[in-house]
């Protein structure tokens, strides 16, 4: 996450076309409930992170933002 995060690129599957993004990226979709979310794959495209849902395409871009400018400094945790 701390590695893939700052550099991924947004591959936006809510517009027509969809202009694939390489890995490491950030896919934004809207679930089935009509919510926007994103998940972050990693180099070898992996899914290593899944966010909430957002009513808002922009808010689920600024929770992107977000992640990007926070993750060189989260704390790691190890799902048991």
């Amino acid at each position: 996450m701390r590695r893939n995060a700052p550099i991924a690129n947004i591959e936006d599957k809510t517009e027509e076309p969809v202009v694939t993004a390489r890995c490491p990226k950030f896919e934004v979709y809207a679930d089935k409930g009509g919510e926007f979310r994103f998940r972050l794959k990693a180099t070898n495209g992996q899914i290593i992170a899944v966010s909430e849902g957002y009513t808002s395409k922009s808010s689920c871009l600024n929770g992107i933002e977000s992640v990007r400018k926070n993750a060189a400094d989260a704390d790691i945790k190890v799902k048991e």
